[in-house]
């Protein structure tokens, strides 16, 4: 969601902090601002509605604003209406307080009457501002300082809040607390940054601290010192980030999308080796044991988006695999359901920034009731990884594209090797088998690189699709999962209305829908599958619509029907959707590009979804 920078070290910071937001732009955004104080502590504060260009034009890239310690933020908006008025930083009334914050805090307008009461005005619609205005009572009426009015305010704001806050009396120091939004702080010789999530400051540090939940951290140049919330001064350990500061640049490609479709192979690669050794699996590092897989009694996967999407396709594999069952549930439905859990039962969390407000709070309502967790992430350090009792990374690197490729694909990779590993120390697979579907898995990335060889033809075919108004992805079993992966792809970056749907359900309803040249995409990898829905794709395209089918080398009678066909390499039905995917995934892709649009960052969207 919302992405905040800060810097106060020996440099100037406007340009560092708008640097900085330019790498977060991802998160989505309607409006940006920066605050800068110079050595007397007194604040320039530039805001402006739109694009990030905008504000980089009004300060001349930051060289007009004078001053080496300030905040940024880039805002997608909660409370209030996109405009320059509600974008951060807010301040005080007297600006002796400034801040940005990313999250939504819920007794805003309980606290805002309190506030109003006291003499304070508001200017804004946002509940930050409320944030920045009860810092400052507290720091004015109990005579506090910067850790002790924060915390204060901390104890009675409700909701989730990333903050960083800077005060006139303390020039040169910026003020961090965090509840539920992420937040990271990196250090080196004599600079110190604040940041949402690591691109911000990758090219700066790679030595990082993990704000906790309900801390406070005390930034000076060079220097970080941490807090509870009854303000007692707590260690932390600095992590280094292993990403490289070119892992989150372009490289030459046109956007970060098509560069991050590209890097799969490498990343499936790279996840494979982090738990494949010697031919066998080996969960040590995630700190599962076959004693305790033997034990489990029933699987839930909880995610949200493709996360989810991506649970759909691995519950096919380990109910197929293993005699254990899996549920799929949305982490923002599983969060509110009244429904007991199943004894030695283990949740699954899936989510790539290991911040998904959702899924977190699944996580934590999951543990609460004395269940195991497990949390599939992607970044080191992230609030589901410190939390889940056991953790399996994705080595998928900085995702910045909104619309999610590889670390979709590490996350399939990872399922693939779970359910592999639990069938394994269940008994339920056979030695010869073990090897054979390991020995597959190993050819994944070389299959990946040779669909991404045929890009080309289907450029060619996108472009036929970017008049069209709607679109229909059908598939059964692990195809249907993946053909819902494929229709999210398609509307989230194109703006097309798309639908998929399990291919038997076509006559129950949604065929109604099916009109004189629409598009459906028909996935068929699974091979006792294949036929069922060959008939499905029969039944549309006597109805008009104008089909693409999407299928494995061999199956070439399918071009008798399709009016275009895409083919991925052979490989085990299990691990199919990991190729079948691949063509899904520039499909939507190219259609963006053909339409014009801004593919790294969709309208209305954001990559990490850290409140409700």
């Amino acid at each position: 969601m919302c992405g905040i920078v800060g810097f106060t070290g020996t440099e100037q910071a406007a340009p560092i902090l708008l640097d900085g937001l330019s790498k977060l732009e991802y998160r989505g955004y309607d409006s940006a601002g920066i605050a800068v104080r110079d050595g007397s502590g007194e604040p320039e504060i530039v805001k402006a509605k739109g694009k990030l260009e905008v504000l980089q034009k009004m300060t001349d890239n930051g060289a007009a604003v004078k001053g080496d310690c300030g905040i940024g933020h880039t805002r997608w908006a909660t409370h209030g209406e996109p405009s320059t008025l509600n974008a951060h930083p807010h301040a005080s009334d007297d600006e002796s307080v400034v801040a940005v914050h990313n999250g939504i805090i819920e007794n805003y307008q309980e606290l805002r009457e309190k506030l109003s009461k006291s003499g304070y005005t508001f200017k804004s619609q946002t509940d930050t501002e409320v944030a920045v205005k009860l810092i400052d009572y507290y720091s004015k009426k109990y005579a506090l300082g910067p850790v002790d009015s924060i915390a204060r305010a901390m104890i009675r704001i409700r909701g989730s809040y990333a903050l960083a806050v800077m005060f006139r009396d303390c020039p040169g120091e910026i003020y961090a607390a965090r509840k539920d939004s992420p937040m990271i702080i990196g250090v080196t010789d004599g600079e110190t940054f604040i940041a949402s999530d690591v691109p911000a400051i990758l090219k700066y540090t790679r030595n990082v601290y993990y704000i906790g939940n309900r801390e406070i951290a005390k930034l000076e140049k060079g220097k970080a010192t941490f807090y509870d919330i009854d303000r007692e001064e707590i260690q932390k350990e600095l992590v280094e980030i292993k990403w490289d500061a070119e892992a989150a640049e372009k490289g030459g490609y046109e956007h970060f999308m098509l560069k991050e479709i590209h890097e799969q192979p490498k990343v499936v690669r790279d996840t494979i080796n982090s738990v494949v050794k010697d031919g066998r699996i080996d969960f040590s590092g995630i700190g599962l044991t076959d004693e305790e897989m033997r034990k489990i009694s029933q699987i839930y996967i909880v995610a949200c988006g493709s996360a989810y999407h991506v649970g759909m396709a691995v519950q096919y594999v380990i109910e197929d695999l293993t005699t254990i069952p899996v549920r799929v549930e949305l982490a923002s439905e599983f969060r509110y359901r009244k429904m007991s859990l199943v004894k030695d039962s283990l949740v699954i969390i899936i989510s790539q920034s290991g911040e998904t407000a959702d899924s977190l709070a699944a996580l934590r309502e999951s543990k609460a009731k004395g269940i195991k967790t497990l949390g599939i992430v992607n970044v080191v350090g992230s609030s589901i990884a410190r939390e889940a009792d056991n953790v399996f990374y994705t080595l998928a690197g900085p995702e910045i594209s909104v619309a999610t490729t590889k670390a979709y694909s590490t996350q399939l990779i990872a399922g693939y090797l779970l359910a592999i590993g639990f069938a394994s120390a269940r008994g339920e697979l056979e030695q010869d088998k073990y090897d054979e579907m390991l020995a597959e898995l190993d050819t994944i990335p070389e299959k990946i690189e040779k669909i991404l060889e045929d890009k080309e033809r289907i450029q060619w075919y996108a472009t036929k699709l970017a008049g069209t108004k709607d679109a229909f992805f059908i598939g059964r079993g692990i195809d249907y999962a993946i053909s819902l992966e494929g229709s999210l792809k398609m509307k989230e970056i194109s703006y097309i209305h798309s639908e998929a749907y399990a291919a038997g359900e076509l006559k129950h309803g949604p065929i109604s829908l099916i009109e004189d040249g629409i598009p459906v995409i028909g996935v068929l990898t699974q091979p006792e599958l294949y036929e069922k829905t060959v008939s499905n794709m029969v039944e549309v395209k006597s109805r008009g619509a104008s089909l693409m089918g999407l299928t494995t080398y061999g199956n070439y009678a399918i071009e008798d029907l399709a009016d275009f066909t895409v083919y991925v390499p052979h490989t085990d039905p299990h691990f199919a959707g990991s190729l079948s995917v691949i063509p899904l995934q520039l499909l939507g892709y190219y259609v963006s590009v053909a339409k014009g649009y801004d593919v790294d960052k969709p309208r209305n969207l954001a990559k990490s979804v850290t409140v409700e």
